[in-house]
């Protein structure tokens, strides 16, 4: 029989072989504790070298050659020579990546061997044995000295952790979902308890449940916490902001299919009320944009209505005291408002996003049904965030939607920690890392090439820094350069209410938008269903610059002056549109600000005919966008 023994002292004796160690956790100056905070620690510290005793004596057997072998090949990476930069490219060759051919070869090479230990220690790995344990163990090898520093604050700070050290599932609830940013724990689970104190649904309702500890453990400090405000208070303020858009069937369709772990990405560095104004005017503007495919659903609203526009001052309009959000939309600016945009169309519908910024560039990423995608920038191997890089997270998105294999890459993980191994680099993927913590890799890279889940490809690359379209393969918009086109646009079906002009008891006229000469979209003009379907609008967009009409014929008991008014939705300032009566007379209608609201223009006294009358409708250059429901003829008595 081959030579057997106990991983714990492979684990070392090839570590020290290989000579792999890295810091877990970015440096940071730890906070100080107090006598009290330090009696805290030690108890934490007993509770888990007790953990660990238990762990190892649970741990399976396993052959030395093959464990040797894996993590020799493994050492392999991080010994490849970094790649050269001889053209000073700002995006720099990545050595790290599938797409160097020597990682490319080294990857295989060492997820070959790690499959050979897969097959010995996949039994436990994907056990239900000591699985609270192990979760316990990585909580308090990461998080002990900053629960401790938490609770030493008073009372009410400890009743937190000691709630949390309690509660056996909870615990695992938390580390399955990715534990708490900076190890905040105590500080995550206040949140977490306000949540579910203002909200019964996230007592009562798992998924709620899991969207509120999720959204606690992703912002422990709160998120864009207002003057005056508590952390608790601001998160709680985000969570039923968007439980009521939930309940109130405002969101995505999908949004109640996400996992707890993507629900973590759903609340955006962002004000609330931007995010509100966000999906309220999207659904009255451009209701078009929530029916695109998934790539491009809401964050589209970037294309379509923020410019590529340098040294812009802010704020663009001071009188308005707009939301910084609002300003963006009256002269756009350069990646970093186009990415913030996009970014927080996404929130706005509950469709979990985050920043994706890359050297000199900001974009954005965000989740699909199909897995997580990037928009406006570079590659996953381009980008990163909060210390992680793209390729890593992107890796963890598709591995994670098998939730079951999962299992044993958090228990493998939970395994490194009760050795506290150093973790894999977040930021060079798949470098360094113990044993365990290296296999945790390795199994996502198994899963996710076992299920055969390809990554998502990048959109919207080449819209990084200019204002050339960005073209997905099932949305329906292209910019108009100019050249003549065979294109077909999405067709509305129209109602007869859509077409037909109607004469109320005071002899107001309404003319719904869809009852011209000629209601079919073009890259101009675009028909689309409101939001909830009731009737269909017309967009006016900024493609090209040649303008287009549509006619309406209207037909009028007897001669005088009517007031023309319309129903319209803008986003900008100081706009108009023109209306020429029976081709003699043109009237300029001023446009109002409605910051995505429906509003009704000022009156506009005409002078019309009795019978047969023409009305044309059309913009000046630039056409930058305008959604119109309607037009009424109020006549003046």
């Amino acid at each position: 029989m081959k030579k057997r023994t106990n991983i714990k002292v492979l684990n070392w004796v090839i570590a020290a072989l290989i000579g792999l160690c890295q810091i877990s956790m970015a440096a940071k100056t730890p906070e100080p504790l107090t006598p009290q905070g330090e009696t805290l620690l030690a108890s934490y510290t007993s509770t888990l070298d007790a953990l660990k005793k238990e762990i190892v004596a649970a741990l399976p057997k396993m052959h030395e050659k093959k464990s040797a072998a894996y993590f020799a090949a493994h050492g392999e990476i991080a010994k490849l020579p970094k790649l050269p930069n001889p053209q000073g490219l700002k995006m720099a060759p990545v050595t790290y990546c599938a797409g160097n051919p020597a990682y490319a070869e080294a990857q295989t090479n060492a997820l070959l061997a790690a499959r050979a230990v897969f097959k010995e220690v996949g039994p436990f790995l994907g056990g239900k044995e000591m699985h609270a344990k192990l979760a316990k163990c990585a909580l308090l090898t990461a998080g002990a000295r900053e629960m401790a520093a938490f609770a030493q604050l008073g009372e009410e700070e400890k009743s937190y952790v000691d709630l949390l050290l309690s509660d056996d599932k909870l615990i695992v609830d938390v580390m399955e979902l990715g534990g708490a940013y900076q190890n905040k724990y105590g500080q995550a689970i206040r949140n977490y308890k306000a949540i579910q104190k203002a909200s019964k649904n996230a007592v009562e309702k798992d998924f709620y449940r899991l969207w509120a500890l999720a959204s606690s453990l992703e912002h422990p400090d709160g998120n864009h916490v207002p003057e005056g405000k508590t952390a608790p208070e601001a998160i709680v303020a985000f969570y039923l902001n968007y439980e009521k858009a939930s309940l109130n069937n405002e969101l995505d369709p999908a949004f109640l299919t996400l996992t707890g772990w993507d629900c973590r990405f759903l609340f955006p560095f962002r004000p609330i009320e931007s995010v509100t104004w966000m999906r309220r005017m999207i659904r009255n503007y451009r209701p078009d944009h929530m029916k695109l495919d998934y790539q491009w659903r809401y964050c589209r609203i970037t294309k379509s209505d923020v410019p590529y526009t340098s040294n812009v001052s802010r704020p663009v309009r001071p009188d308005l005291n707009l939301l910084r959000m609002q300003d963006y939309f009256l002269e756009g600016g350069i990646c970093g408002p186009r990415a913030f945009a996009g970014r927080a169309a996404t929130h706005a519908f509950g469709i979990p996003s985050r920043p994706a910024p890359q050297t000199g560039h900001a974009a954005i990423s965000h989740w699909t049904p199909d897995g997580w995608v990037t928009v406006f920038g570079a590659h996953w191997t381009f980008n990163h965030f909060r210390g992680q890089c793209g390729l890593d997270f992107e890796l963890e998105s598709r591995a994670r939607s098998k939730s079951e294999e999962y299992t044993q890459v958090h228990r493998a993980n939970w395994l490194g920690d009760a050795f506290d191994e150093p973790i894999v680099a977040r930021m060079q993927f798949g470098v360094g890392g113990g044993f365990w913590k290296s296999l945790a890799h390795y199994k996502k890279l198994a899963i996710v090439e076992d299920a055969e889940l390809k990554e998502l490809a990048s959109v919207g690359a080449e819209f990084a820094e200019s204002n050339v379209a960005a073209v997905s393969p099932n949305s329906d918009w292209k910019e108009d350069d100019g050249t003549p086109k065979e294109k077909e646009f999405p067709k509305v079906e129209l109602t007869e209410a859509d077409t037909t002009i109607t004469t109320d008891q005071n002899g107001v006229i309404t003319i719904p938008v869809a009852a011209c000469s000629k209601p079919e979209s073009t890259e101009k003009i675009r028909f689309m269903k409101s939001y909830d379907n009731q009737f269909v609008q017309l967009h006016y967009n900024l493609a090209g610059n040649r303008p287009e009409l549509r006619s309406y014929t209207v037909t009028l008991p007897e001669a005088g002056t009517y007031n023309f008014t319309a129903t319209v939705v803008t986003v900008t300032v100081d706009k108009s549109f023109m209306i020429r009566a029976n081709r003699r007379n043109m009237h300029e209608i001023e446009v109002p600000f409605t910051l995505g609201e429906w509003m009704e223009t000022k009156a506009v006294p005409m002078e019309l005919k009795e019978g047969r009358n023409k009305l044309q409708l059309t913009l000046r250059y630039p056409n930058k966008g305008l959604s119109i429901k309607s037009f009424t003829l109020t006549p003046v008595k």
